[in-house]
């Protein structure tokens, strides 16, 4: 039998109501804020984490693909940026492997086929969280806290970003929706599927670059005041 994680798709007098208060996802969310106590980015991370996946935009995202976006967006371009700033391993050698497997696993779980099973099957659901969030911090990690020069960091932000804007800019533009998962309930939302869809195409081609545009000027002027101090030494 099919069952929806967060719940069946919320109407709108519903939604604030529709808050997850699942035991083993606070138990793991506690357990987190934790293990990083000492880190205000790691715990600010995870209450992004918390907004993912507790408040009612979990439930939304069952509804609407455009929140199931925002959600999107905040594990891979706010969350696990803050993790990876957060949690200390031992420094990456190169960006491009884990460029090339977040982005993969971006687009793969944005294909029809996958998507819909995730959203109807709670073990592939979190699998789909899972590895987004993951390869997100692994690339993240190798960006802010690689050994590489600074311009080719930056470019690799900007690269994170064009793909991601490239896949946002694939669903905008689709002539039909794509995903079986949101047939129906955008229409107790006021739109259509395929209005559903743009939407959350266009959230991830345009406002999902601010997070990072952000992390690019903070490395830029990191490196920037690193060259200072140098100079004034």
């Amino acid at each position: 039998m099919e069952r929806i994680y967060c719940g069946p798709p919320p109407l709108p007098q519903e939604l604030w109501s529709s808050w997850n208060f699942d035991p083993l996802l606070l138990l793991c969310l506690a357990g987190m804020a934790y293990l990083l106590r000492g880190s205000a980015v790691g715990l600010t991370a995870v209450a992004v984490l918390i907004v993912a996946f507790i408040s009612p935009l979990c439930a939304l995202s069952s509804a609407l693909f455009s929140a199931r976006v925002v959600h999107h967006v905040l594990l891979i371009a706010v969350a696990a940026p803050l993790l990876a700033l957060a949690i200390n391993t031992r420094k990456p050698v190169s960006i491009a492997v884990p460029f090339v497997v977040s982005s993969v696993i971006l687009w793969g779980w944005h294909l029809p086929v996958a998507y819909d099973l995730a959203l109807s099957n709670v073990a592939v659901y979190w699998l789909m969280q899972i590895s987004l969030l993951t390869s997100a911090i692994w690339f993240w990690r190798a960006v802010l806290a690689g050994e590489d020069a600074v311009v080719e960091r930056i470019a690799y932000i900007v690269a994170g970003f064009a793909q991601m804007g490239m896949l946002g800019a694939v669903l905008t533009f689709a002539p039909a929706a794509l995903f079986a998962a949101h047939a129906l309930a955008p229409f107790d939302w006021g739109l259509t599927p395929l209005r559903d869809q743009q939407l959350g195409g266009l959230i991830m081609w345009v406002p999902a670059g601010l997070p990072y545009a952000m992390a690019a000027a903070l490395l830029a002027r990191h490196h920037w005041g690193q060259l200072t101090r140098g100079a004034a030494w």
